[in-house]
């Protein structure tokens, strides 16, 4: 059996691990448990190399937190400005003991005007959201995705190919050497 640790506490979060993980292992057993550490970044990251950052960041955190774990999961997600539009992103970053790391990044999505008139003040996309659709707590629940996308993608199955794409190192051991 094999622990993952994930760097949150939240729980979609560590159900997109867990989910990545065995569709990519389904003859391995994970226990997967979830730690809080800091990012070394922004509450809300907003660019592309400062989420990366983040979620590597996490992961590292973890690593040093947890070291009996086998993997450690570092997710952040971002949003950042281009060309006058908010999108938002995720990066995951997967790391093990041995020091071999994977990389895997989400789709991107244009945000509403209105939940980017949230952002320019400096609010993270989860309250913006929270605002603007009048929920509460919806970034440990569907996220952005889940909310614009009408359910029909939620955080959880947003987060999992990105999982996937992080693991291609250890699916693809001889073309990705461990550091």
């Amino acid at each position: 059996m094999s622990l993952i640790i994930v760097a949150s506490k939240n729980p979609v979060k560590i159900e997109a691990a867990r989910r990545g993980f065995e569709r990519a292992f389904p003859q391995r057993t994970f226990t997967v448990e979830g730690v809080t550490v800091d990012s070394g970044v922004s509450d809300q990251p907003r660019t592309d190399n400062e989420t990366r950052l983040g979620a590597l960041n996490r992961s590292g955190a973890a690593r040093a937190v947890y070291p009996e774990g086998d993997f450690f999961v570092g997710m952040e997600g971002g949003v950042e400005r281009v060309k006058g539009e908010w999108e938002a992103f995720a990066w995951m970053v997967i790391m093990d003991k041995a020091g071999k790391i994977g990389r895997g990044r989400t789709g991107v999505f244009v945000l509403p005007a209105a939940i980017g008139k949230l952002l320019d003040t400096g609010m993270e996309l989860g309250e913006a959201d929270d605002q603007v659709f009048d929920l509460s707590n919806s970034k440990q629940n569907t996220g952005a995705v889940g909310i614009l996308t009408k359910g029909m993608i939620n955080r959880t199955a947003y987060y999992e190919p990105a999982i996937l794409f992080a693991l291609i190192p250890w699916l693809m051991p001889g073309y990705y050497p461990t550091a």
